[in-house]
């Protein structure tokens, strides 16, 4: 899922109407390059320098709330291949072309002003910005599709820790999406205190990212998995690195009552 989304075009091309409603529909953090310059940037002017550190701090800003597992929207020119690299720099972006209007009404932006080779969609004068900021929350927010292949994984989750996260993670670069079925463990003893609620509440906190490409369900107390020949999926297990290997839920669980 793509987090940092680049929205870039001439202006009054219709870049900020698109933004707004793209950042609505998807809870993102959206950052319009005139605030950004008249409430952050009002050293930088508009050279061919001034933009493009003008595109490194959009870009920077971008990543600090994708780095906090949100999407950020940016909403300005970036004219040139320069400064597409700069905004860029710290991470990709899924970069969205408003294509339509001819030109500009700044002369100087106009003559600036380098259509990109490649783009991840090219929004055109057909069809409304509600419409295109479907298209594009349909591209960068996956949603979940039961008939595609599937990972399981079967676990309590008591709690849900980084290696769980890495282990998932993991299933879903292979497979692409995952199936997490939690056994229904919660006080049945001690080492069980969280019910179904907190571990999924846990778990969709941790795998944000991952939103749209997998799916929780509650399971019974599974003890046995038994399975007869020819069932028509791989039984594989996922070796992680010796540090992941490490996490204990049993120490965390530890932890958490030492601090209550």
């Amino acid at each position: 899922m793509y987090r940092k989304i680049l929205i870039m075009g001439l202006p009054g091309a219709g870049k900020t109407t698109l933004a707004t409603l793209l950042a609505a529909r998807l809870n993102a953090v959206h950052f319009n390059a005139d605030e950004v310059r008249a409430n952050i940037n009002a050293d930088l002017g508009f050279s061919v320098e001034d933009r493009i550190e003008q595109a490194r701090r959009m870009g920077w800003l971008c990543d600090r709330v994708t780095a906090a597992g949100n999407i950020a929207i940016a909403d300005f020119i970036c004219p040139t291949p320069e400064t597409r690299a700069a905004f860029t720099a710290g991470g990709a972006a899924f970069v969205v072309w408003v294509d339509r209007i001819a030109e500009g009404r700044f002369a100087d932006t106009n003559r600036l002003f380098v259509p990109p080779e490649t783009v991840d969609l090219r929004v055109t004068d057909k069809g409304s910005a509600q419409f295109w900021a479907e298209r594009i929350a349909e591209e960068v927010r996956p949603v979940f599709d039961c008939k595609r292949p599937t990972a399981l994984f079967i676990g309590r989750y008591q709690p849900f820790h980084a290696g769980h996260k890495a282990l998932i993670a993991e299933g879903i670069r292979r497979v692409g999406q995952a199936c997490i079925a939690v056994r229904d463990t919660g006080g049945i003893d001690g080492q069980n205190p969280y019910g179904f609620e907190h571990v999924r509440a846990r778990i969709e906190h941790g795998l944000r990212e991952f939103e749209g490409r997998y799916q929780i369900v509650p399971l019974p107390n599974i003890t046995h998995v038994f399975y007869g020949r020819d069932v028509g999926y791989a039984i594989e297990r996922i070796d992680l690195d010796g540090d992941l290997h490490q996490v204990s839920a049993t120490k965390i669980r530890a932890e958490i009552n030492r601090s209550s």
